[in-house]
């Protein structure tokens, strides 16, 4: 499937050997800038060989559109020349192509009112940085002519981009194209007018060679190849992520500058250039997986299962009683499935002294219900501070206090390896993640805890999470039978977060059936269940839940909000969601009488 990026990338391929052309015939002082911009402008026509197959007259407003396209590119590509003559074209394109992207964006959001996701975000910055490096990597002698022509050209570029953009948004592709040519050729026509300009370019024709000319118009109809694609990509995305494609003509420019034209580079220019690829390389790969997600097919009538997450301490924070929290979930929203938490410090408040009279009344509660469990244990556990660990074992060293823990872990699972309500157990909390208030970890932590678990009892799966958004998954997904991933999309970072305020990620749902795959593929393992073990349906802020007052705390996550999350989790493709933020709803309904998302919730749940 031939999707905007193929078609803008092959575009690009074209453009950049075309354009190393133009350099050499600069060279050889076949055209200046004006009749180079000219020649183009006319040969523009070439366009019309395509009225049979759909030329249509348009409103005027939009042909007036086009005419100010046609004007905005050919002063575009004037400017281009100009700067070819004066510096390299492995400096001036570059610096060029990087530049109209942020203006194309800024443009796009005013005038088309565009926004990218966090995906597209990423490969645009990688496309950015490049442009910076390839800049700060040239001589200073050529900044400021560079910077002139670069800036005109760059915004010329931006906005005939969005124009046309508008233009393809009013018509079909092709009659748009031809339309915005013709806009091209009516702006070069009326430089006509100019006396002086006029005898230049017929005087420069008129000199050149019939060979040259021949060269000219080739690779003159070469470009225009490069034109249809690059439009038809345009008429498919958005205009700041068509133009964003035009750092892969660095990559060309760079090795057709270096094997044709004989450009050398050394020293801090080399080294700029190739780390320059690297971030273009980066730039490409995260737009084509943006792109390449998109296309992934969702079952809309899978199964769906609906769980919860269920923290005594939490709830405990919360100044509920727990107990009640937990039977109000058990019994008004009957999940089939909950995570309950085997809290270490909890359980073993002294060495080898252990109490488990709190989580035998849950399990013992779930299991009268016919409720599937998820036992986690660990040192790291769900909540803040995500390591949970007793007061006695904080101040041993490392080797001991793993010890101490997998010590724990064996009694604990020997307690609980016969109880039938116990479907799974997870192994630590995400713990590649780094997240939370934690202490240093043995060497092969985790591979020594899932080791005793499965030695102890063979008969269920070991699920491994990680971070959703952040984490890598590889690791986590190679460590157990089970993966579970995070799911946020409204989230309060610790060390941006008191500058930026709570952070919407703004992630395609296609992101995560993406990065299953790509993890599958490392793994080699088509077969793993992969689920959603933290589906976020609580707010988070700049403090804990119970210092945010019941405004601030709808303000964060409101109904709205958890109907949207809900819809997007299920475009994700994941049939097992574990929702996040329980002991929250059941606040809001007995604390504030506000029980919304707790009926919100029921419905999902009841769904199962």
């Amino acid at each position: 499937m031939f999707d905007w990026l193929t078609f803008a990338v092959g575009s690009q391929f074209i453009a950049g050997t075309s354009s190393v052309f133009d350099r050499i015939l600069l060279r050889r002082k076949f055209f200046d800038p004006w009749v180079y911009t000219f020649w183009l402008g006319l040969v523009g026509g070439f366009a019309l060989v395509l009225v049979p197959f759909g030329f249509a007259l348009l409103p005027l407003k939009i042909i007036l559109l086009c005419f100010a396209a046609g004007a905005a590119l050919m002063l575009s590509i004037f400017l281009l020349y100009s700067g070819l003559v004066v510096t390299e074209a492995s400096e001036t394109i570059p610096f060029i192509g990087g530049l109209s992207p942020i203006f194309t964006l800024v443009l796009s959001s005013i005038f088309l009112e565009y926004s990218l996701d966090l995906g597209q975000i990423i490969g645009f910055v990688f496309l950015g940085i490049a442009t910076l490096i390839l800049f700060f990597a040239e001589r200073k002698v050529k900044r400021l002519s560079l910077l002139i022509y670069a800036v005109g050209s760059a915004l010329g570029l931006g906005f005939y981009l969005v124009l046309a953009k508008i233009v393809f948004e009013n018509t079909a592709f092709i009659n748009g194209f031809i339309w915005l040519k013709l806009g091209a050729i009516a702006f070069v026509l009326i430089l006509l007018l100019i006396p002086r300009l006029r005898k230049r370019f017929f005087a420069e024709t008129g000199k050149a060679e019939i060979s040259n000319n021949s060269l000219y118009f080739m690779n003159r109809a070469y470009a225009g190849l490069g034109s249809l694609l690059f439009s038809y990509a345009l008429f498919l995305s958005q205009p700041a992520l068509v133009d964003a494609t035009q750092s892969f003509k660095y990559i060309v420019v760079f090795f057709a500058g270096w094997l044709l034209l004989r450009e050398r580079f050394r020293g801090r220019a080399l080294l700029g250039k190739i780390v320059a690829l690297i971030f273009i390389a980066a730039g490409l790969i995260m737009l084509g997986s943006v792109e390449y997600g998109r296309g992934i097919a969702i079952d809309p009538n899978r199964p769906l299962r609906w769980g919860v997450t269920f923290s005594q301490k939490f709830s405990e924070q919360l100044n509920l009683n727990w107990r009640e929290n937990f039977t109000a979930i058990v019994d008004d929203l009957r999940p089939k499935k909950i995570r309950l938490v085997a809290y270490w410090d909890k359980i073993e408040k002294n060495r080898t002294s252990y109490d488990f009279s709190d989580l035998d009344w849950q399990l013992n509660q779930a299991r009268g219900k016919g409720i599937k469990i998820i036992l986690t244990l660990g040192m790291k556990a769900p909540r803040w501070p995500e390591c949970h660990i007793p007061e006695w074992a904080k101040n041993l060293k490392t080797g001991d206090r793993e010890i101490a823990l997998r010590d724990y872990i064996e009694i604990l699972v020997n307690k609980y390896k016969n109880d039938s309500a116990i479907e799974m157990w997870q192994v630590e909390n995400e713990p590649f993640l780094m997240f939370g208030k934690c202490p240093s970890r043995g060497e092969k932590f985790l591979e020594e805890e899932v080791k005793i678990v499965k030695n102890l009892d063979g008969s269920r799966p070991v699920l491994i999470t990680d971070g959703g958004e952040f984490g890598l998954w590889h690791k986590a997904a190679a460590a157990g039978d089970v993966f579970g991933t995070t799911m946020y999309r409204k989230a309060y970072p610790r060390f941006i977060g008191p500058i930026l305020g709570p952070i919407d990620y703004h992630i395609d749902p296609k992101y995560f059936p993406l990065k299953e795959r790509a993890v599958r593929w490392l793994t080699r393992d088509d077969e793993k269940k992969f689920i959603v073990i933290e589906l976020q349906a609580e707010p988070w802020g700049a403090k804990e839940i119970p210092e945010l007052t019941y405004e601030e705390q709808i303000a964060l996550f409101s109904p709205d909000y958890f109907r949207d999350t809900i819809e997007y989790a299920k475009q994700t493709g994941f049939e097992d969601y574990y929702l996040w933020g329980a002991e929250w709803w059941y606040l809001l309904k007995e604390k504030h009488n506000d029980p919304l998302i707790w009926e919100e919730a029921k419905k999902v749940i009841s769904n199962n």
